[in-house]
């Protein structure tokens, strides 16, 4: 009897074992469900990102390249929308204005950077391609002509003396060749290549569209970053590149007073460049937006939008200058009628 009572307790003890662990497992079962319930809650909330319609979130890839110049506004804003979309693809490079139109105009990109407008023959391009580009404006910039901080005779130059400089017609070898006064040495340039908006503003204002100068002590270069680093360590070097870069760099270099005629230099700055003061070497930096992909593509429509709405914080915090508020409003409306 004993035995058997001592078995219908080991029985009974068994049973509320099972069902305890019955319970366990069912409460483990629930809290799997909550957990993954709020994983896909904090995966929705997590990407916030940005929306081309309300509530729609936007992904892929969008394709970006063309000018060295307008590369540093275009990566902190592609830095900074990946945080608003990071579903959101930017692939960003930096080919020159010219090897971006040669993508854009055959529609292989999806925006085209560049420091120049785009020209007749790659407008043609374009058209027979079936390739509409249209430009926005995302910044201002001054051209900067620099030498190192090393160098200690140079302040200033005339749109003159730059021509003498830089074209391939002139016999100026040596810094004395432009002043007697200055040293006995080679002049070592450096200067974009050709495909770079930037040379061709240059060959375009200062070499009025003829040859510069090229050969054993001239260094081009689309990478602006290899041009700064080849003057900032010689004293006889002279290059030019876009003010960002300068700006990057004062304390390794020396940007240049530029005087036109017998007018007071001026150097390129925030005010010079913006009131116009620094000429000819002033200019507007651009990207190009292929209308299709802006239409068609959801995420290309909203970067255009955010590009808009944060150029001009971007262009400030790289060293350019940025256009008056309501001209990013004017083109912003200008962008949303190309999806209507």
């Amino acid at each position: 009897m004993k035995n058997f009572k001592s078995l219908a307790l080991m029985f009974a003890f068994i049973l509320v074992l099972g069902v305890l662990a019955a319970c366990g497992g069912s409460g483990d079962d629930a809290s799997g469900d909550e957990g993954s319930g709020s994983e896909s809650s904090e995966e929705s909330s997590g990407s916030e990102g940005s929306s081309s319609e309300e509530g729609e979130e936007v992904s892929g890839p969008i394709a970006i390249d063309g000018s060295s110049t307008v590369f540093p506004i275009m990566e902190n804003l592609t830095f900074s929308y990946r945080e608003e979309a990071p579903e959101v693809e930017t692939s960003l490079n930096s080919s020159g204005s010219g090897g971006g139109f040669k993508k854009s105009t055959k529609g292989e990109i999806d925006l085209s950077n560049a420091s120049r407008e785009i020209k007749e023959e790659e407008k043609k391009i374009a058209e027979e391609n079936g390739v509409q580009l249209e430009p926005l404006t995302l910044a201002y910039d001054g051209l900067s002509v620099a030498v190192s901080a090393k160098n200690d005779f140079v302040e200033n130059l005339t749109i003159e003396q730059l021509r003498q400089i830089f074209l391939e017609s002139s016999d100026a070898q040596m810094w004395s060749d432009i002043n007697p006064d200055w040293p006995e040495e080679q002049i070592e340039i450096f200067a974009p290549g050709h495909d770079s908006g930037t040379f061709d503003y240059f060959n375009e204002v200062i070499l009025e569209e003829n040859p510069m100068k090229e050969g054993e002590n001239t260094t081009l270069s689309e990478d602006d970053n290899v041009l700064v680093r080849g003057i900032e360590n010689n004293p006889n070097a002279i290059g030019f590149f876009g003010y960002a870069y300068y700006a990057e760099n004062k304390d390794a270099l020396k940007v240049l007073g530029i005087a036109e005629g017998d007018a007071e230099p001026v150097k390129p700055s925030g005010e010079t460049i913006q009131d116009g003061s620094y000429t000819p070497l002033s200019r507007p930096l651009f990207t190009y937006v292929n209308v299709e992909a802006y239409k068609n593509k959801p995420q290309v429509r909203d970067f255009v939008e955010y590009t808009l709405n944060n150029a001009g914080k971007a262009a400030e915090e790289v060293g350019y200058v940025a256009l008056p508020e309501e001209k990013y409003e004017e083109q912003l409306d200008k962008v949303k009628g190309w999806a209507e």
